[in-house]
């Protein structure tokens, strides 16, 4: 603490359902939205007692609902920032779904200051995910938002097929704009 006092850098409180100290697993019996929480007091605690402010503090888990509770609770009992993330989310797409849901959730309550998606996959996909969460939820506009039809007997040209080569062809372009690709006339 005493270093990242005098180099004024701060630190992550990060507390994980998967590591949760003995006496609170014995305590709770199990991960609970209550056990992430008092780890996370106890390390705040210490921070405070030692007059050090500068953290911000994350309760993960891999299980949507008990990360969801858990930043709620800790949300009602501190100021300091909260470093949003679901934990070992899984791979590409399921990961992506787990993190968009549960992140989605905080993030539309007010709940959060900064995150992580956490992939069993390219960690270049970890930050295009949490762009496209932000996107979704108009809390920080960069690149293309597309907007697309599904496949229907209506289509004139091949939809999916037009949006995966435009994603792809146009997914270094940060200038915030929506691309409409509809297949049919309405």
């Amino acid at each position: 603490v005493d270093c990242a006092r005098d180099k004024n850098i701060p630190i992550r409180i990060g507390v994980n359902a998967g590591s949760l100290e003995k006496d609170l697993q014995e305590k709770y019996g199990e991960p609970t939205p209550q056990a992430l929480l008092e780890s996370a007091m106890r390390h705040v605690d210490h921070l405070d007692r030692l007059n050090f402010d500068q953290f911000k503090v994350s309760v993960k888990a891999s299980d949507v609902f008990l990360a969801v509770e858990s930043y709620r609770l800790l949300a009602k009992q501190i100021d300091q920032p909260l470093h949003l993330g679901i934990t070992e989310a899984g791979g590409a797409r399921s990961g992506a779904v787990k993190s968009a849901i549960g992140l989605g959730l905080l993030l539309s309550e007010g709940i959060g200051d900064t995150l992580r998606v956490s992939l069993a996959a390219d960690p270049v996909e970890e930050i295009k995910v949490g762009f496209d969460i932000l996107k979704s939820l108009r809390i920080r506009s960069r690149g293309i938002n597309f907007i697309a039809c599904p496949t229907c007997s209506r289509q004139e040209f091949d939809v999916i097929g037009t949006v995966n080569a435009l994603e792809q062809r146009l997914e270094d372009i940060i200038t915030p704009m929506d691309v409409s690709i509809i297949g049919c006339v309405v």
